[in-house]
């Protein structure tokens, strides 16, 4: 796309005044591949400004169920040419390619054992840290692809839960209007601090050389180690999530953390503060939440956020969901009562169990083959291919699959 969007002089005056580029040039690249036209034969059509042939080939794209693409891609195809034309000073009237984009999938709200999965399917130390640090901070792609390490709070590593202070040119708006002064304040969980810390030092030793302030977090992870691509993040995501069977999208990790900082009831301002967005009267000094303050109450969505390790059930809460069982029992018939009483007996079996040691000897059935087993991290990925599904990971960093 850059290769052929060089090209025209025409696409990078357009490219130079907008600020999604690359995805935008896909979208537009593909509308010239459908009416089989050059960017500058496109404009030529509204050199006489009277004439509407231009506005006419976006109806007819509209129009044309034979594209090929989906009602959302069309949709953005439409936005990307009228947005060309428009920064080509050849305006197109705002009747043309008009679409109604109705959302027939309901938005994905990804589950904890999901995101476990999809972490423990990611390649390397990086990919790693980048789903526990998003599905943390709530930072949005665009601005993944431009933090650096000056943005994390001072002495990081060895903090709690140490803040990131991102400036307004980072985020949605790029400070500009009613953008301006606006900051992202959100924090890392003790398993996004681990994991960055482990990308961290794995990349200085491929680089050969300790990472300055001044150096982006997310590198790609071949020479020269540059920022990775915002196309990058969106391509890599796209592929692991369907070998992992998992549906995400970075933005699905935005609405994962927001909805942990709903559980916790927080100020709908603090909220907007931690995901960067603009705030009611953030003009006002006063009206700016302590960073401290902001740590104290996103403190409590930590336990909502974190997915990585398996949290078990506590004897507490498997005596607590017992009672509500038994309670719930009174209005069942003798036969359904039995069957609840002999699946009541199983989990309080379960409650007294000890813990399996992870040196015992892999469980088998009858015919001598393994069913269950722990294996390392660096084994899982082949394991996987192999037909094995993982169970949990263990505190020791160990994973238990089976067949």
């Amino acid at each position: 796309m850059e290769r052929w969007a060089e090209k025209y002089l025409e696409v990078k005056r357009w490219l130079a005044k907008i600020q999604m580029k690359e995805d935008n040039v896909t979208h537009f690249h593909n509308f010239c591949e459908w009416c089989g036209k050059q960017p500058p034969e496109l404009l030529a059509l509204k050199d006489d400004r009277s004439s509407t042939k231009a506005e006419e080939l976006l109806d007819d794209f509209v129009a044309d169920e034979e594209t090929g693409f989906p009602n959302s891609v069309k949709w953005r195809m439409t936005i990307a040419v009228k947005s060309f034309f428009k920064h080509n000073y050849r305006d197109l009237a705002k009747a043309c390619g008009k679409m109604t984009l109705e959302k027939v999938k309901p938005y994905n709200m990804p589950r904890k054992e999901d995101l476990r999965k999809l972490w423990l399917w990611m390649q390397n130390p990086r990919d790693k840290s980048l789903i526990t640090f998003i599905c943390s901070t709530a930072i949005a792609k665009e601005t993944i692809t431009k933090i650096k390490w000056k943005h994390l709070q001072e002495n990081w590593e060895n903090i709690e839960l140490p803040w990131i202070d991102i400036p307004d040119k980072l985020l949605k708006g790029h400070g500009i209007g009613k953008y301006k002064g606006v900051r992202q304040i959100t924090f890392l969980t003790p398993e996004a601090k681990r994991d960055l810390i482990l990308y961290k030092e794995w990349i200085e030793a491929k680089i050969g050389r300790k990472l300055t302030s001044e150096d982006n977090i997310f590198l790609s992870t071949f020479e020269p180690y540059g920022a990775i691509h915002y196309s990058r993040l969106g391509n890599m995501i796209w592929k692991l999530s369907r070998k992992a069977g998992v549906p995400f999208s970075w933005h699905d990790a935005r609405r994962y953390v927001n909805t942990a900082l709903e559980e916790i009831r927080i100020p709908i301002n603090w909220a907007k503060k931690i995901r960067g967005r603009k705030v009611s009267g953030e003009e006002a000094p006063y009206s700016l939440p302590a960073k401290q303050q902001l740590r104290e109450k996103f403190k409590e969505a930590v336990p909502s956020l974190e997915f990585t390790i398996e949290k078990r059930e506590t004897s507490k809460q498997m005596d607590e969901r017992l009672k509500i069982i038994e309670t719930a029992m009174a209005d069942l018939t003798p036969e359904q009562k039995e069957t609840f009483k002999k699946r009541i007996g199983e989990l309080r079996k379960t409650k007294h169990k000890k813990p399996e040691n992870e040196a015992q000897k892999t469980e088998t059935n009858g015919a001598g083959l393994e069913k269950q087993k722990i294996v390392s991290e660096a084994e899982l990925s082949e394991h996987l291919q192999q037909g094995w599904r993982v169970v949990a990971a263990l505190p020791s960093g160990s994973i238990v699959i089976e067949r």
